[in-house]
């Protein structure tokens, strides 16, 4: 048996983490972002298993990562009373892992999906969403983006914690736009977590409130630099690409967390916002918003 599924890359502009609560799946983040169609594609092929092999073996194409946590966390949770099967797992990323893209929350996501298909394990789909969530909090990978990318679109968390308990509202653009974003290094999110939370979440909710209100995508791009200067991860490199498109006109954010800038355009603007990107030295990105969400492929 096999299945596949693609879980969309989700960017954050600004958040507010929700660490207090004891059920994990209670735990999570308000906040703002968007999905792209850019992403992680999983496919998981059964044979059956020879009782002392091994349960399962992960292959990563695309975009490299040596971290397998969350894969191998909802590999154990889905096979833990299942020792019929060996599964492969194909994680395909084209979309690079440590800079603000929800890769970990993408991989944990298509995974689950894939292999409750596979398995004809019966969940629904907001009970395999809540062991890619619970996943991304064991594993301190993310808060937010596993509830985000599960919905697409552009996204409002209102409420924090894993589909089916969080919350959140959508964003229509008045138009449609092009996510153009530069990636210089990775940061990890776990050390960021540990280190600068308490700084974070007064101006998260703050930002979160206003957001609801104006419902305004240039608001948000405002919104999210201000944020990344204040909790001071703008680098030297992020500060002359913004203030370069500043001083074009344009809107940019920082996705969280990396070390990335993301700038949401009308298809008028592309060519004048890629010229700019590729005068520095980064990895360039270029998609439409993903508006399904994750789901079977």
């Amino acid at each position: 048996m096999m299945a596949s599924a693609f879980c969309p890359a989700h960017i954050t502009g600004f958040f507010k983490a929700e660490l207090d609560e004891k059920d994990p799946n209670h735990l999570g983040s308000l906040g703002a972002g968007f999905s792209i169609q850019k992403g992680v594609k999983t496919t998981v092929i059964l044979n059956s298993r020879n009782s002392n092999a091994t349960k399962f073996h992960i292959q990563i194409k695309g975009f490299k990562t040596g971290d397998v946590r969350v894969s191998e966390y909802v590999l154990n949770k889905f096979l833990a009373d299942n020792d019929d099967y060996f599964v492969d797992v194909i994680h395909e990323l084209n979309v690079p892992v440590g800079y603000g893209l929800g890769c970990s929350a993408a991989v944990a996501l298509s995974l689950a999906l894939a292999l409750n298909q596979a398995l004809n394990t019966g969940y629904t789909k907001t009970e395999v969403a809540q062991i890619a969530h619970l996943a991304e909090i064991k594993c301190k990978t993310g808060l937010g983006d596993v509830l985000a990318s599960y919905h697409g679109g552009f996204e409002i968390r209102t409420k924090s914690g894993a589909p089916g308990i969080g919350e959140l509202e959508k964003i229509d653009p008045k138009e449609k736009l092009d996510a153009l974003i530069v990636c210089f290094n990775p940061i990890s999110t776990k050390k960021f977590l540990a280190e600068k939370i308490s700084l974070v979440n007064g101006l998260g909710g703050k930002m979160v409130q206003e957001l609801i209100k104006s419902k305004d995508i240039n608001e948000f791009q405002d919104k999210s630099i201000k944020f990344a200067k204040y909790i001071k991860v703008v680098t030297p490199k992020m500060s002359n690409v913004a203030n370069e498109l500043r001083k074009n006109g344009i809107k940019c954010g920082v996705a969280l967390f990396g070390e990335t800038i993301f700038s949401l355009v009308p298809s008028s603007e592309k060519k004048r916002v890629l010229e700019i990107l590729e005068k520095y030295d980064g990895l360039i990105l270029s998609s439409k918003i993903d508006n399904s969400g994750a789901r079977l492929d």
